[in-house]
């Protein structure tokens, strides 16, 4: 799936007048997961937020391959798929609506019929076209959890994905993260849970 590393050049960064991490480097290969610990506050969002380019370093620099993460052609989210504290679903489409409307603007085109097959499989048979504001917050993160699993990036940035999900769709969660790096997907994680999984495993503790 990936032919390119993903890079984290002695980063930094701040909240308000506190230094959270500084020095922080690291190199990602295909087929590499990446685990990121630390107490709450020692910055873990934060370094998601700047490794997905949603957020600047004070300093520091990341790189897919040789680019800049910012200046990745077709932007970063033709490069990877971000799973954060919000959900970034529209509360007027449908469950449906959500993932196949954010493959389409994400060059990743993902049919009803396929959207319907995942979200079954996560547990949503029956809600594909509630619109999201009925949904419970399980739920909500169920189809952003979904949407994520159809793009087809090679690198994930996931922060917490396991929170409000049930044993089921874990397990589900669990299963997708090791065939992702079977074809030499990338991820990045941060969880309070112990991560179980059969791959090339890493820990970066902040902190």
């Amino acid at each position: 799936m990936a032919d390119r590393t993903f890079r984290a050049v002695d980063l930094a960064a701040e909240r308000g007048d506190r230094r959270l991490f500084e020095h922080l480097s690291f190199t990602l290969s295909p087929g590499q997961l990446l685990q990121v610990s630390g107490r709450n506050g020692s910055g873990k969002t934060s370094l998601l937020r700047i490794l997905s380019g949603l957020s600047r370093p004070a300093e520091g620099q990341v790189f897919w391959g040789e680019e800049p993460i910012q200046s990745v052609d077709g932007g970063t989210g033709s490069c990877l798929g971000y799973l954060g504290h919000l959900n970034a679903l529209k509360d007027d489409l449908s469950a449906t609506e959500n993932i196949t409307s954010a493959g389409r603007i994400g060059g990743h085109a993902t049919d009803r019929d396929t959207a319907l097959g995942m979200l079954e499989r996560i547990g949503l048979a029956g809600y594909e076209d509630l619109p999201i504001r009925f949904l419970s917050q399980g739920q909500k993160r169920r189809v952003a959890l979904a949407r994520l699993l159809l793009e087809q990036r090679p690198l994930w940035i996931l922060d917490e994905p396991y929170a409000a999900l049930d044993v089921q769709v874990i397990e589900v969660l669990r299963a997708s993260i090791e065939t992702h790096l079977a074809r030499r997907g990338m991820i990045v994680i941060t969880t309070h849970q112990a991560v179980d999984i059969d791959g090339d495993c890493h820990n970066l503790h902040l902190g």
